[in-house]
């Protein structure tokens, strides 16, 4: 079972223009900012916004807008969980779960849905409205009246995003649990890359309507192509012309880079590769800037030191380097970075 979808939707000024694969027995995560086109890309999939192009699931044509065709959404075999769960507040959370049941003239709703209910740790709270769930409650709630309905296609929209904090991790292991059991396609969208890299096995990366990388989540966050791939993955990101072994970065500033090859390319630096100084070093290493602290976030013992000048950068040192180099926002300092720890691919 597969989805294979090109979807084209033009409006106020915006652009979405995705082309996706999808096969039963892995999550895909779709990931970027807000704004990237994520939750609209996910309703004209379930049917839900006018678009331009086709989708077939399991070898059935959905839509196909070149010959007018529309699955209506409720014909789609598809189940949908929105971020803020969207749950009958007049009906109790068996009904909620029985409806989808009810609604396709299945018999026995209410002892099919009880049994999922039972199955997810949820057979105390059959008779609760959702006004009195908890927040991880209602999204448990809402992923199963989605699974109830056996379908084919599961749409989750930041399942996630609406939990505390507190209980977002327990969430995200039974969500972990509920969608191995799927055997249909699934396909999650997020902005937060915690959530993508625990729960994806591949991540479709989308910035202004269009998908900028797609892969393993290993393989995105080891080659990063855009400056969001590179903060989700924690790392600089600079992009320049090759010559050779060094790169030509904004400014016509020279990074030097072993084996950087030729042609445009990226640059990538991990913060834990930028030595900082607060006066020039000794000796001629061939990668050194002059900048100044911009801002100081601390990590558990780790400190990320952002750096502002020619060659912008983040180091990442210990707290006793903060205190010995006297870092603040503000202070001079001078970043080095080996030739040998730049990786340089093309762009």
């Amino acid at each position: 079972m597969t989805l294979e979808a090109a979807v084209r939707i033009k409006r106020d000024g915006f652009r979405l223009d995705v082309t996706l694969s999808a096969a039963a027995g892995e999550t895909v995560a779709v990931l970027g900012p807000n704004g990237a086109g994520k939750t609209t890309l996910l309703r004209a999939l379930a049917g839900l916004e006018d678009m331009e192009g086709h989708v077939t699931l399991d070898g059935e044509l959905l839509e196909d807008t070149s010959r007018g065709l529309h699955v209506p959404a409720e014909r789609r075999h598809a189940g949908l969980v929105f971020q803020d769960h969207v749950l009958f507040p007049h009906l109790s959370v068996l009904e909620n779960v029985a409806f989808g049941l009810r609604a396709r003239g299945k018999p026995h709703a209410s002892a099919t849905a009880r049994k999922w209910l039972d199955e997810a740790g949820l057979g105390d709270r059959t008779e609760a409205l959702p006004r009195a769930l908890s927040g991880g409650q209602a999204q448990r709630v809402a992923l199963v009246r989605a699974l109830v309905t056996e379908p084919k296609l599961l749409l989750l929209d930041e399942p996630l995003s609406s939990l505390d904090v507190s209980i977002r991790a327990e969430v995200r292991r039974e969500l972990t649990r509920q969608l191995a059991s799927f055997n249909g396609v699934r396909l999650l969208v997020t902005h937060d890359p915690l959530e993508a890299m625990a729960l994806a096995d591949r991540l479709v990366v989308l910035e202004h309507g269009e998908v900028v990388q797609s892969g393993k989540p290993e393989e995105v966050t080891a080659r990063p192509r855009s400056r969001f791939v590179a903060d989700l993955a924690g790392v600089n990101l600079l992009r320049g012309h090759a010559h050779g072994d060094h790169v030509t970065v904004a400014g016509d500033e020279a990074l030097a880079a072993a084996g950087a090859g030729e042609g445009d390319v990226f640059a990538l630096i991990h913060p834990r590769a930028v030595a900082l100084y607060r006066t020039r070093p000794d000796g001629t290493p061939r990668n050194v800037w002059h900048g100044h602290v911009d801002g100081v976030d601390a990590y558990g013992d780790r400190v990320r030191v952002r750096v502002v000048g020619p060659v912008p950068l983040v180091a990442e040192v210990t707290r006793a380097a903060v205190q010995e180099l006297g870092l603040s926002a503000g202070t001079d300092v001078w970043m080095v970075v080996k030739a040998t720890e730049v990786s340089a691919y093309p762009a």
